[in-house]
């Protein structure tokens, strides 16, 4: 998956560079990681992302709609917590 063609993806959700930024380092890992792949049969694609993320309630921000959407893959698969978004 291209990261730079995510990030310029995700500026159709609320958020800043930032958090684009943030949003699609964890998307990259995400597929390195294979678990996608691993559990869906095909690789992670910028195409997945943001179709997902689209599925989020609305009025969430681009960190909570990946939060969110990586919270139902650990409720259904487990092993996606580790690329949640969380402030230190």
């Amino acid at each position: 998956m291209n990261r730079s063609q995510l990030e310029t993806a995700l500026a159709a959700f609320e958020g800043d560079e930032d958090a684009r930024h943030v949003v699609a380092r964890q998307a990259r890992d995400l597929a390195d990681a294979g678990l996608i792949e691993d559990h869906f049969g095909r690789p992670l694609t910028v195409e997945t992302v943001v179709t997902n993320l689209q599925d989020a309630p609305d009025g969430y921000t681009l960190v909570e709609r990946w939060n969110w959407w990586v919270g139902s893959l650990e409720l259904s698969h487990g092993g996606y917590n580790r690329f949640r978004v969380r402030r230190l």
